[in-house]
């Protein structure tokens, strides 16, 4: 059999930093744990447009729906602030989303004991925190249709269509509660169905695809607004809370904050399973390009080392080494080893992004 693929995509600002830490613990589990991937390399963002002029070129897309996982580091920067918004770094990913149809974007929020000062919160409501949102990415309000400004009488208008459809939202739920069966098997559905339609359609589409295939998973529901007031008030409550493209955007920032660092987060992007059984997948850490410390060595690379878990567990079914991966990260983070993002107290010298590295290899090293 051949070995799995991967197609990495730098991209822009720090991705390429952080990235390299990635491709170190790529070859580290080729060499140590047979695991071997046939990786590829593209371009995808301001270093694509800078190229071809386009942020994603279309042989680069046809990669993606080839590969078994896309990885991602990061898009965008101040130098495209005045391209056209159709050029512009960040219309790559979406095309990436978009054509692989990846409609159910995974994000956790967990918090390593090592940083439960760090969050704005009392360290007991985060401590030990981990939970999953499951946010819908290819529908709604950012993609219905009417969209645009018009002129209405003497003054401008801004429209955006909420729209979803019965099969969207049935598949985001069947999702969620495919992760719930591998955790602590509770959902929570969140929306607004007290004043949208669109709401109301989601609840019931989300009830019905319980009561036929998913009895045996805990379900609840709760307006979106009032699920923001409870990640801030008691955020273990909650196990994997399923969302629309909205709400989503907004709750799982909310939740990545609860951790104390945004930093530290990964992200996939998951759609329907192609012939070989895996799903289209995308994984990228949740920070952005960071242009201001690029090149600098300061970057953490955790989140991107974190997406490649992700990848392990969710594209390659190698939930055990996804576990080796997240336990040396754990290590490392509770030997006191930061990067400079993660500085809470005057006088301790952080390490650089490949020092970093080095460290989660040596952690690596000592599970074998």
């Amino acid at each position: 059999m051949s070995n799995p693929s991967l197609l990495i995509l730098p991209g822009d600002g720090i991705g390429p930093e952080v990235m390299a830490q990635v491709m170190r613990i790529i070859d580290w589990y080729g060499a140590k744990r047979g695991l071997k991937f046939d990786v590829s390399e593209d371009l995808v963002g301001g270093c694509a447009y800078d190229k071809h002029g386009t942020p994603l070129h279309d042989d680069t897309m046809a990669k993606a729906q080839e590969v078994d996982a896309v990885l991602l580091g990061a898009v965008g920067g101040p130098k495209y602030d005045k391209l056209d918004f159709s050029v512009k770094p960040e219309r790559g990913l979406l095309r990436l989303r978009k054509e692989m149809d990846l409609y159910a974007n995974l994000r956790p929020a967990q918090c390593f004991d090592a940083l439960a000062d760090f969050s704005s919160l009392k360290k007991d409501v985060v401590a030990g925190l981990d939970i999953m949102i499951v946010r819908e990415l290819t529908s709604g309000v950012y993609f219905g249709e009417p969209r645009g400004i018009f002129k209405e009488g003497n003054e401008r208008v801004g429209i955006n269509t909420q729209r979803y459809t019965e099969s969207e939202i049935a598949r985001v739920a069947r999702s969620a509660f495919e992760l719930a069966r591998k955790r602590n098997n509770k959902v929570c559905s969140m929306e607004k169905a007290n004043v949208m339609e669109s709401g109301i359609l989601w609840r019931d589409v989300v009830t019905e695809v319980h009561e036929a295939e998913y009895k045996d998973v805990e379900l609840s529901h709760m307006y979106a607004d009032a699920g923001a007031m409870q990640l801030t008030r008691w955020p273990k409550q909650f196990d994997v809370i399923v969302t629309d493209n909205l709400f989503g955007d907004l709750l799982s920032d909310l939740a990545a904050m609860l951790t104390g660092s945004l930093g530290m987060l990964p992200s996939a992007s998951l759609g329907a399973p192609m012939e070989n059984g895996r799903p289209k997948a995308l994984y990228e850490p949740v920070h952005g390009s960071a242009p201001d410390i690029a090149g600098q060595g300061k970057a953490n690379p955790i989140a991107c080392v974190l997406s490649f878990a992700m990848a392990l567990r969710y594209s390659f079914d190698k939930g055990a080494e996804a576990e080796r991966l997240e336990s040396a990260v754990n290590a490392v983070l509770a030997k006191g080893i930061r990067t400079a993002d993660l500085l809470n107290a005057e006088g301790v010298t952080p390490v650089s992004t490949s020092q970093m590295g080095d460290a989660i290899l040596a952690e690596l090293d000592a599970s074998l």
